[in-house]
């Protein structure tokens, strides 16, 4: 018998070679009905898995990461099956699952239209109705190799010879298909409920642009055609919301073909911009921070010290000058280090908080770049805090504080994950157990909530990452709260302690927007360009209905900048209905309709963007009740 502990902490006995889908149906039938896969001793396994030893195991739903994991991939290998039997003579690469579906890329001599994926889903109808079961098995290595090359299947070889010598080399086998996979899947393809083919795009195999174009499918799926469908009118919502076309047809941004990843920022876009970045400083200067300004070029010396070279030298774009080696910075935080290092600091001096809107360059890949949201320079809301080991724990919770009460003003939900140590990261255990237990204990001291994100976090130390929600339910990761040992140890930074001796701050690395470019993306989806007033680069727009109305309209216009409302004036000669259709388009808050009777009675024609028409009220009343949104800055 071997001893089996669920995810409850009970321990259940079972007999040797048990597979996992027994221990469901012996736990309930319901349980066994919904579970996907199994989590056995932190390893994903099929259902059909047998249990050799005493062990953990975590019955996986569609509600859990894992669970989705093998229902997708499977749904992906339902696809390429499909593509197999319609095209013959394409080639397979790889088709994993991803977060919201799956893709897979295929090697083609020609693009799949967009009309063909109809055709390949109703394939994949038939191979779901078939109810194929997969099956796993294992190949020795050379063996492996010789079976993928008599399929003509050379992307799989590949990635077979790139496998370590020795490593388990599995296959799964539904019906005629087979594909290399490490799993897991689904008992069989009846099990696949619901799914849809989104996309096709162009992709290099292994992400490398020197490496030839495959095409690649995208899709998702669902449980249940209820799911699905929702999923289907977010996508349709989200595309309506898109930042790269509303930030064209807003004038607010926008991305040439002079510069990819370098975004133009437009003038009604520096409104909005502007309106963030001081609201920041106001904020910053509350919370006892002073702001900095580094350079954008500093030497290859300063990057090696710093560990960049090491970890992010990829990413980084370099330049010569007087026959030295320079780095554009991809990242604020060297030089907030210099700004602190150059002069003494007494115990007394800190906590030290050093912000900077610092512009940053990191290199990426032509194929991964998104409108604003993935960019090859943006400005990052970065600030250092430099301080005694004691202040740790409160600086920590000021941040989060901060963090909370600027995502509240935008109004955004969010969540909180602890991301921690990565493979390829700096310091001893110790320094990372230390920095780890030290941001665990600021939020647990303050009831807040959170998920573990084990392997996630910066080369230099674990962080708090922050993830917002947007009006669609999408998530975004921007605030971080990083805790660093090792950047004060790389650069000597020291203070002096009471009892006059030299001693090592602790510092934070953190930011609130993220990238600020990548906050009004997603700000502009999130009101799908429809901007509070507050924020709007347009408050007000005047729109008169005959010449005569036009002297009045300007003297309206006039006192409302004199209050340092946002206003634009429509004289054309249109007609009004035209006219207020056309600001309806440009998404401005409130329209005021200037008449006879608005003449007459120094009043104006309120018509909301939200509510409609509002009726008449004077001049002096409408500047205060917008001067009044935007104080207490209504959403």
């Amino acid at each position: 018998m071997i001893e089996v502990t669920l995810k409850d902490g009970s321990v259940m006995k079972f007999n040797k070679g048990t597979s996992v889908k027994d221990v469901a149906e012996n736990i309930s039938a319901g349980l066994a009905r919904v579970s996907l896969a199994g989590d056995v001793d932190g390893n994903l396994r099929d259902l059909t898995y047998n249990l050799q030893e005493d062990c953990s195991l975590n019955l996986l739903t569609f509600d859990d990461e894992g669970g989705r994991e093998a229902y997708r991939h499977t749904t992906s290998h339902i696809m390429a099956q499909a593509v197999k039997r319609l095209y013959p003579d394409v080639k397979l690469a790889i088709g994993p699952s991803i977060d919201t579906g799956f893709y897979y890329d295929f090697d083609t001599e020609r693009p799949f239209s967009i009309e063909e994926l109809d055709k390949i889903e109703n394939e994949m109808k038939k191979i779901v109705k078939e109810d194929l079961p997969l099956e796993r098995f294992t190949l020795p290595r050379e063996e492996a190799i010789k079976f993928m090359e008599e399929k003509g299947e050379p992307y799989k070889v590949e990635l077979i010879k790139d496998l370590p010598e020795g490593e388990e080399i599995s296959f799964y086998k539904q019906g005629e298909f087979t594909d290399l996979c490490a799993g897991p899947h689904l008992a069989s393809t009846g099990k696949v409920k619901a799914f849809k083919l989104l996309s096709v795009a162009g992709a290099y195999w292994r992400g490398n642009e020197k490496n030839k174009m495959l095409q690649r499918i995208y899709g998702t799926s669902y449980p249940k055609k209820s799911q699905l469908e929702e999923y289907l009118f977010k996508l349709e919502e989200a595309k309506k919301r898109d930042h790269r076309k509303l930030g064209r047809e807003l004038d607010l941004f926008d991305i040439m073909d002079e510069g990819p990843g370098f975004p133009f920022f437009l003038p009604k876009g520096m409104v909005l911009r502007n309106i963030l970045e001081d609201y920041w400083r106001v904020e910053h200067r509350k919370r006892g921070y002073q702001e900095i300004k580094t350079p954008i070029i500093l030497n290859e010396d300063l990057w090696h010290r710093s560990g960049h070279w090491d970890h992010y030298k990829e990413n980084m774009y370099f330049t010569k000058i007087d026959e030295e080696n320079y780095a554009i910075k991809p990242m604020n935080c060297p030089g907030g280090m210099l700004a602190y290092k150059r002069k003494l600091h007494s115990y007394r001096d800190l906590p030290q908080r050093l912000a900077e809107m610092g512009l940053v360059h990191r290199h990426e890949l032509s194929g991964a770049l998104h409108g604003l949201m993935r960019v090859r320079c943006f400005t990052q809301d970065d600030a250092h805090i430099f301080m005694t080991p004691d202040q740790v724990k409160s600086e920590v919770q000021g941040v989060i504080d901060l963090i909370d009460d600027f995502y509240k003003i935008f109004g955004f939900r969010y969540h909180v994950e602890l991301s921690t140590r990565p493979e390829n990261s700096m310091g001893s255990e110790e320094q990372w157990e230390m920095a780890t237990n030290a941001l665990r204990d600021a939020m647990e001291s303050i009831g807040m909530k959170y998920k573990i994100n084990e392997g996630d976090g910066a080369f230099y130390g674990p962080k708090i990452d922050f993830h917002l929600e947007d009006s669609i339910g999408r998530t975004w990761q921007c605030g971080t709260i990083q805790l660093d040992f090792q950047m004060p140890e790389r650069f000597d930074l020291t203070y002096i302690g009471p009892d006059g001796d030299k001693h090592r701050p602790v510092m934070i690395h953190r930011v609130v927007f993220g990238s600020i470019e990548r906050f009004i993306a997603i700000l502009t989806e999130h009101f799908a360009g429809a901007f509070p007033v507050w924020l709007a680069p347009v408050q007000v727009k005047i729109l008169t209905i005959v010449e005569k109305h036009h002297e009045y309209a300007l003297n309206v216009q006039k006192r409302l900048q004199e209050r340092d409302i946002r206003v634009e004036i429509d004289l054309r000669n249109e007609k009004i209905g035209y006219k207020i259709r056309e600001a309806q388009l440009e998404k401005v808050p409130y329209m005021l309709i200037i008449g006879d009777k608005e003449m007459e009675n120094d009043a104006i024609a309120i018509r909301s963007r939200k509510e409609g028409d509002l009726g008449q009220m004077t001049v002096d009343s409408f500047i205060n009740k917008i001067i009044n949104e935007v104080n207490e800055k209504v959403l």
